[in-house]
């Protein structure tokens, strides 16, 4: 099955992002091509760019008491195993103390780095960033991979609680749903939300079935048409039903 995910709210919006972003980045750290390193720094200037929300760290600590008060309400329920209760608590409670303990404005660190910001700006350049422009860039990465690697890592350590925070809400907000099945007549599907409360949905569908689902979703509705992949210049809706897998998840 492949699962596609959309947001029903700018919060959730903004947390997908920065989780695939931070994903991203831990793939191409732990590459030793100094092309694989750029691409990381650079994903590292738009994890900066997207974390900029001012209220994104306080919504991170709410969300996460909010989570922990919902477990602490399992405690000795005999349907609950206290082993994983404890343990989920113990994540829960490191990752609000990490968020409280940074302080000031989400990747300051970075801003006052004034060579990393000097390539930023160069690399928002479309080739912005080649040697003749950045020589002392072009020196960092043509150092020893372990060397730039400690960089790379120096640099992304203290946004860690950020990424810690986000995917223990995101985890518990994908468990929260039980996915059911549906039909998409003539490649096309429609459900009227009335008054249903989500934060986010999952389509899932079958590696056999080869459409992509366009999502579309308010208060009122939800749409979803699902296109040819072979069609992507001139889309077109796949005039067939479709199986496949429905998912609401609200925390």
């Amino acid at each position: 099955m492949i699962s596609y995910e959309y947001p029903l709210n700018e919060r959730i919006r903004t947390l997908l992002r920065l989780e695939d972003l931070f994903r991203k980045v831990g793939h191409f750290n732990r590459s030793e091509a100094p092309q694989d390193h750029h691409v990381s720094l650079l994903t590292l200037f738009e994890i900066l760019e997207v974390a900029s929300r001012a209220d994104l760290k306080v919504d991170l600590v709410q969300e996460l008491e909010r989570q922990r008060q919902t477990l602490m309400s399992y405690r000795n329920n005999p349907a609950i195993s206290e082993e994983a209760l404890a343990g989920a608590l113990y994540e829960i409670e490191q990752a609000s103390t990490g968020l409280l303990a940074m302080a000031g404005k989400i990747g300051q660190y970075l801003r006052e780095n004034e060579w990393l910001m000097s390539i930023r700006s160069r690399a928002a350049i479309p080739g912005g960033a080649c040697q003749f422009d950045l020589p002392s860039y072009h020196f960092w990465l043509n150092r020893d991979a372990d060397a730039r690697r400690r960089d790379l890592e120096g640099w992304v350590r203290p946004m860690t609680p950020i990424r810690d925070g986000l995917e223990i809400v995101l985890r518990l907000l994908r468990g929260s749903g039980r996915p059911e099945g549906q039909r998409a007549r003539c490649g096309t599907y429609q459900l009227t939300m009335a008054g249903r409360a989500a934060q986010m949905v999952r389509v899932s569908v079958p590696h056999s079935e080869a459409v992509v689902p366009e999502i579309s979703a308010n208060k009122y509705a939800l749409n979803i048409r699902f296109m040819l992949p072979e069609t992507i210049a001139r889309p077109r809706v796949a005039e067939r039903d479709v199986q496949f897998e429905l998912t609401f998840c609200s925390l």
